[in-house]
């Protein structure tokens, strides 16, 4: 087992600190400059980052629980049962103990839940491609244009933190903790298909390796720690036999319990048996279709000159990200990683959804970012504290000026 599998966790704290505090000083900045912006627009920054758009309806969910719904003129039912419940349970539970208000409860976890995605992702690229590309990779994260969102009283922080360091578990051979913790992100948001894929295909082609490199070996006692597999390349030897089979199967078991037993439960409060949450989205306008939707709605945007750059931009978008998850690949990423960004990407760009907030369901996709972490890893540090500061203050103004604008992120 290497060194970083290893380490406890105030030593892997320690390693992640300067991570940590460029990624604080990165949003603090953006919720600065959202202060004075919305100040200027007789606004609530606070009102903005904790009560608004989703983040309402998930304080509603932990005041009153589930039953509320909005019908609205052309027919559609907006149910909060669309909402996952880890972030409302959070909300109560901090209520409950502090003398916050569920919706600055609510802003309080999202803040805790973004220190620690960012020491999530820190972790994984650390282990994969060691201490430099890893904070390169926590800043990219922190300073992408729709970042204020982690800002904010929302699950992309929270989801991104139980995704990393359940991929951290995986790559480190933890597979009873890497299911516990998908299982959380599968009551986080519907996504967490993403890490129960990542889980599912970690541990059979873990299982799978072992097996070949030596089948006649037999598993030891239970109880025997089991050395993380050979995804890591360079970092971690290649697993023989003797790794007991069933931390793997307990891992692949607990994965989908979250996001399964919600659904279900859904389905039975419905009365519309194990699909009824995908008619509660449905109300919302919301469904996988492919991408036909949003291919109908980008092509829309060229029936006129103004909003054909829009159009444009939008497909420079999606080859941008359709071009870093093939670099992705190129550069022989982990598999976990690779099948996790990979659903994320395709969820994201192959829904129905509102269209405008497409970057932010991107944004827990963060291993796309690792293209260009390593590209910063290998500059010298005075140019990418350059790119990164420069790409920061554009991210500020971006988030202040959209959160101050009409339509949710």
């Amino acid at each position: 087992m290497t060194d970083l599998a290893t380490r406890p966790a105030p030593t892997l704290l320690r390693r992640a600190a300067p991570a940590l505090l460029g990624y604080a000083a990165v949003r603090a900045l953006g919720v600065v400059v959202l202060t004075v912006w919305s100040a200027a627009r007789d606004k609530s920054a606070l009102t903005l980052l904790s009560a608004r758009w989703d983040a309402l309806w998930y304080t509603r969910v932990a005041e009153l629980g589930y039953g509320y719904e909005v019908r609205l003129p052309n027919g559609d039912v907006h149910s909060n049962l669309a909402f996952f419940p880890l972030l409302p349970w959070l909300e109560r539970a901090v209520s409950a103990v502090t003398p916050l208000s569920y919706a600055h409860a609510g802003l309080a976890v999202g803040t805790l839940a973004s220190l620690g995605a960012a020491w999530g992702i820190f972790a994984v690229v650390d282990l994969v491609y060691g201490r430099r590309a890893g904070v390169c990779a926590v800043l990219l994260w922190a300073v992408l244009p729709v970042g204020i969102v982690q800002s904010m009283a929302y699950t992309e922080a929270l989801f991104t933190a139980l995704a990393a360091w359940s991929l951290y578990a995986v790559l480190t051979g933890r597979w009873v903790t890497a299911g516990a913790l998908a299982a959380l992100a599968g009551l986080t948001r519907p996504v967490g298909l993403a890490v129960v894929a990542a889980v599912w295909t970690a541990a059979i082609t873990s299982y799978v390796r072992q097996r070949r490199h030596d089948p006649t070996t037999p598993s030891p006692p239970a109880g025997t720690p089991d050395p993380p597999p050979s995804f890591v390349r360079n970092r971690s030897p290649e697993v023989s036999g003797g790794t007991p089979w069933w931390p793997r199967a307990l891992g692949m078991l607990l994965a989908p319990l979250g996001a399964a037993g919600y659904v279900l439960w859904v389905g039975e409060r419905t009365d519309k048996g194990p699909l009824g949450y995908l008619d509660v989205q449905a109300g919302w306008r919301n469904g996988f279709d492919g991408g036909y939707a949003f291919a109908r709605f980008v092509a829309d945007k060229f029936t006129s000159f103004p909003s054909a750059l829009a159009g444009v931009g939008l497909i420079a978008g999606v080859a941008a990200v359709v071009w870093l998850y093939v670099i992705c690949v190129r550069q022989g990423q982990p598999l976990p990683l690779l099948v996790y960004a990979g659903v994320v990407t395709a969820l994201a760009l192959c829904a129905s959804s509102y269209f405008g907030s497409k970057p932010r369901l991107l944004m827990p996709a963060f291993p796309l970012l690792l293209p260009l972490a390593l590209a910063l890893a290998r500059a010298r540090t005075p140019r990418s504290a350059a790119v990164l500061g420069g790409v920061a203050a554009v991210s500020a103004a971006y988030g202040a000026f959209w959160l101050n604008g009409s339509g949710p992120p």
